[in-house]
């Protein structure tokens, strides 16, 4: 089948070379809106930059010389400068029978170019994955899925941050109050038990500023001086120098939280190929820095401390090494960078899936990295996000107020299997067939309602609304899916198998859907250019309202005709394998029942 629009691109510039003697820069394109006849759309007045006249009269001298000489465009209409181009149905059946029996359509199973490394998670290990953490294992996985998909070879990793007062706190409140309680005893996952003793910090360490004050100890300096975090503070110190006690106390808190984590990241459908912890990295990037000095990247104070003076480039001066030689975050953040490269050298860029919050943090880093020299430095990329709300307001951890990942999830099932109960979809299920579908719904639910967001923008998260079986939702989705598999079910064998006539004279909603079709492989392009899997989402949900259209207005199963019968058939089965890849890559699963 011939790349359409490429074609048509051509002829325009050659119309425009013979009859107006201009060579146009480009041609744009945009699909006919559905209110005009047509299927492709020439934008005209672009081309009055170069070109004298009238956009009318010019888009029907290229209409013309169109129709005429491109054997796909069967009539045309101008309407206010825009030449609406009308394709025949040879063209699109010819198209549908190149890709039905395409297993892989629109998806790359060669990797090439260079390889990207897509960070995401990256939790502290005192306390459970949360809300936050569950928009940024949603958007690293399903970016790394899609550039996958697209064609690149993708190293998924995450930083563990296993060391720092945050930690000794948990370690120090469990020393004091524990009472030896495990994992095991308390009947607690992991990452909870240890985050139980994070909150139990704060609130001895909030007693015992209260009491500082009361005694007349200015705030500030009760803040800094409350016992609990003093002791804490020395915890610290006597990690960073090996101590025995306090490193197999550190070692045993933190295998619980893996373990937790491990949990909670295959309840959510993640995985990882890499894994770096900050307690082996906080010490990388010293010998840049070294480098550096050497180069005139940085410059050296007279405390001692090293800066790098970024006010030529609209930022600012930053350190990146204090005073004692001890690294800052920047420092180590160089470091593992450069690491990275060098345990997987085929590495050409990395995408660092964090909050919004640290959008200056990853200019500098980039930045001072293309100062150092390195050519992969102009393929970094900041998955910058916003915050996700509930209708309840910002969540704290240290308050013992934030929504844990592990009970977002359980209450987005619950949810999920309220919601069936009430619509009674489900006769016919074992009991553990609707404990599966349940999980199915309401993690797609989830999954779904966080991805179809642009990332950069915050999130107002109802995990009622989310379940909705109408509307742009995850269920939604999924239904349309699983009522596509049921028109499977029923429909003859021979209709699924039947070879496509390219004779056939389209329905205007098989024609609609077969252009939805079309759009797959640049939706997934576009998505993975721009790092944003609601890209990739939003065009599942106009290919699915635009199925639902055709499955109220035209006849499947009962078509008497077999040649569009089975047309139909295959069209519906192409257009739920396409959301089955699809919905893989925002990495939600499809129930073949609802």
């Amino acid at each position: 089948m011939r790349n359409l629009q490429e074609l048509v691109k051509n002829k325009v510039e050659a119309v425009v070379q013979a009859q107006y003697g201009v060579a146009l820069p480009s041609v744009e394109f945009q699909p006919t809106r559905k209110d005009f006849e047509g299927d492709l759309t020439v934008v005209i007045f672009p081309m009055l930059r170069w070109i004298k006249g009238n956009p009318e009269h010019i888009g029907r001298a290229i209409g013309a010389a169109l129709e005429e000489e491109v054997d796909e465009i069967t009539g045309f209409n101008v309407i206010k400068g825009f030449l609406n181009l009308v394709i025949s149905d040879a063209y699109y059946l010819d198209f549908f029978a190149t890709i039905r029996d395409e297993e892989r359509y629109g998806l790359k199973s060669q990797a090439s170019g260079d390889a990207v490394m897509v960070e995401y998670s990256s939790p502290n290990t005192n306390k459970p994955l949360h809300l936050g953490h569950i928009r940024n294992n949603l958007l690293g996985y399903s970016v790394a899925e899609i550039l996958k998909a697209s064609g690149k070879k993708v190293y998924k990793t995450q930083i563990i941050n296993d060391r720092g007062i945050h930690i000794c706190k948990s370690m120090l409140a469990w020393k004091k109050f524990g009472r030896g309680e495990t994992p095991e005893g308390s009947g607690l996952k992991g990452d909870s038990l240890v985050g139980k003793y994070y909150v139990a910090f704060d609130r001895e360490y909030k007693e015992q500023v209260a009491s500082l004050v009361a005694g007349g100890v200015p705030k500030e300096q009760a803040e800094r001086e409350a016992p609990v975090l003093l002791e804490a503070q020395e915890m610290l110190r006597k990690w960073e120098a090996g101590d025995e006690e306090v490193v197999r106390l550190w070692e045993t808190m933190n295998g619980w939280v893996y373990e937790g984590f491990t949990e909670t990241y295959n309840n959510l459908g993640v995985n990882f190929d890499k894994l770096y912890y900050e307690s082996d990295t906080y010490l990388l990037g010293k010998d840049v820095v070294e480098d550096g000095l050497k180069k005139g990247v940085f410059y050296r104070k007279e405390d001692g401390s090293v800066w790098i003076d970024l006010t030529e480039d609209g930022l600012d001066e930053k350190i990146v090494l204090r005073s004692d030689g001890t690294a800052v975050y920047m420092t180590q953040d160089i470091g593992t960078a450069i690491q990275r490269v060098r345990d997987f050298p085929d590495i050409g860029g990395m995408v660092y899936t964090v909050g919004n919050e640290q959008d200056y943090h990853f200019k500098v880093l980039f930045l001072i990295l293309k100062k150092l020299g390195f050519s992969w430095a102009d393929h970094l990329y900041h998955l910058s996000y916003g915050m996700v709300d509930l209708p309840s307001g910002k969540m704290k951890s240290r308050e013992g107020t934030v929504v844990d990942a592990d009970d977002l999830i359980v209450e987005m099932t619950r949810t999920a299997e309220a919601l069936s109960r009430e619509l009674g979809k489900l006769e016919g299920y074992g009991e553990d067939q609707k404990q599966e579908l349940y999980r199915i719904i309401g993690l797609g639910a989830l999954k779904y309602f966080i991805l179809k967001v642009d990332p950069k923008k915050r999130i107002l998260f109802d995990p009622e609304e989310s379940v909705d079986f109408q509307g742009n939702t995850g269920p939604f989705i999924q239904y349309t899916y699983a009522r596509i598999q049921s028109i499977l079910r029923k429909a003859p064998a021979t209709d699924i198998k039947a070879e496509v006539s390219t004779e056939l004279s389209l329905h205007e909603k098989e024609k609609a859907l077969l252009k939805y079709l079309q759009l797959f492989p640049e939706s997934l392009q576009a998505a993975a250019d721009n790092y944003s899997p609601a890209l990739l989402a939003n065009y599942v949900y106009d290919l699915v309202k635009e199925f639902n259209s055709f499955y109220q207005q035209v006849t499947i199963l009962g078509e008497e005709d077999a040649v569009k019968r089975a047309f139909r058939v295959q069209l519906s089965q192409k257009v739920g394998e396409v959301i089955k890849a699809a919905f893989a890559l925002l990495g939600i699963e499809v129930p073949d029942r609802m």
